[in-house]
């Protein structure tokens, strides 16, 4: 099949009127696109979310020059959607190669690369595997699928097979995570090409201190019925199936020996309930628990007056492959963070300059170990954090690595 050598069809089962799909898929093509390739996007998209973003995705796609193929997502019933969701993808997949003469197929995470791998085997389309993650092992790690039922175990052994293929036949391949790359070069049955490591990447423009003045962060304390001279601990994000809420609420206790002032933020779109619920089986009065939910863009004046932020991640073994974008976000903010080890690159990110301090275990000591070291986290430079944002998840550098795969391929 004969193909235009800068067309590119990006396949996604994740929505672009998704938070996700707007900060991970979205700002890589419009860098992508104006750098001349020439870019469909096919995607699934909730009901409800496209009514709401629609327009929105649509600006900022057209105005990047991309063309995009929406989908609607099937809910239900479980399984059974995700097959008829296949199949549409396949087809609608197979229209635009054949129409477009799409020279590259670069397919998130193992839905898509279903499809991308069929398309490759059957009209010889470059296949660019972008895995985002141990994604079958993150679905038993997370109790999704539950191994002893027989459906669900049947499910994660085929796609255990089907990773075997991706790595295998794919012509180049993008991992979140260098601890993920190591692993996947240790197993004996990869015989694929070389990893390419791209992180989650962050807009580290808009989580930058220097655009935050001292009286917004006076008057939001205000609102908040925060008191100016408060010690505050933050936490950015979902409160779902990963992150340890009773060991954050744990932390926070511990924290309450050495700063009696201190706050706890939650900045989520979470039901407060349950976070107050949690801290009240502690003996954490509700009055020293802040919870709000906030625009994305009314995010980082939230984080900022954070003197110290959490975030603690359940590991496991997918966990080796997760990369969190609130740790580029909070950096790039020069906010210092109390974390676990055992996720992605979490602790060598820490290690190359990330400012505050690592837990081994979600025991009191390691708690305490953190807080009698306080004053020497909240006096390190900020800047050496917002530094070290910058080399791990700046936009441009995602960019600039999918740009030399995309030649390597092309060329």
């Amino acid at each position: 099949m004969s193909t235009k050598r800068n067309a590119i069809l990006y396949l996604s089962y994740d929505g672009m009127t998704d938070p996700l799909g707007q900060s991970q898929v979205i700002p890589y093509l419009r860098g992508l696109s104006a750098k001349g390739y020439s870019i469909h996007l096919l995607s699934f998209e909730k009901q409800e979310r496209f009514k709401l973003g629609r327009q929105t995705v649509e600006k900022l796609l057209l105005e990047a020059g991309i063309a995009w193929h929406p989908l609607t997502y099937t809910a239900s019933p479980p399984v059974l959607s995700t097959l008829k969701d296949v199949t549409r993808m396949r087809n609608a997949a197979k229209k635009i190669i054949l129409q477009e003469k799409i020279a590259l197929l670069h397919c998130r995470s193992y839905i898509s690369a279903l499809v991308g791998l069929e398309m490759k085997r059957k009209y010889g389309t470059k296949f660019l595997f972008d895995m985002r993650g141990f994604w079958a092992d993150e679905r038993v790690d997370g109790n999704i699928w539950k191994l002893k039922n027989p459906l669900f175990r049947t499910i994660y052994n085929f796609f255990k097979r089907k990773e075997v293929q991706y790595l295998n036949e794919a012509d180049a391949i993008v991992s979140l995570t260098h601890n993920a790359a190591s692993e996947i070069s240790s197993w004996k049955y990869f015989k694929g090409v070389s990893i390419d490591v791209i992180p989650c990447c962050a807009d580290l423009n808009l989580f930058s201190a220097n655009e935050i003045q001292t009286d917004q962060k006076q008057a939001l304390r205000k609102e908040l019925r925060i008191a100016n001279d408060a010690f505050v601990l933050s936490y950015l994000g979902s409160l779902g199936t990963w992150y340890m809420l009773n060991e954050m609420l744990d932390f926070y206790k511990v924290l309450l020996e050495y700063k009696p002032e201190a706050v706890f933020l939650f900045i989520t779109a979470d039901k407060a309930e349950e976070v107050y619920q949690r801290a009240a089986e502690r003996d954490i009065a509700q009055n020293r628990i802040v919870v709000k939910r906030a625009a994305r863009d009314e995010v980082p004046l939230l984080a900022s007056i954070s003197n110290l932020s959490v975030f603690f991640i359940r590991p496991s073994y997918s966990k080796k492959a997760s990369s969190p974008t609130k740790m580029g976000e909070l950096m790039a903010g020069g906010i210092p963070l109390v974390v676990n080890a055992g996720v992605g690159d979490v602790e060598q990110i820490m290690q190359d300059g990330g400012n505050g301090r690592v837990i081994a275990q979600f025991v009191a000591s390691e708690y305490h170990r953190v807080c009698r070291e306080l004053e020497n986290i909240l006096s390190e430079d900020p800047l050496r954090s917002v530094q070290c944002a910058q080399k791990w998840y700046a936009l441009d550098q995602g960019v600039a690595t999918y740009h030399s795969i995309y030649k390597r391929l092309l060329d």
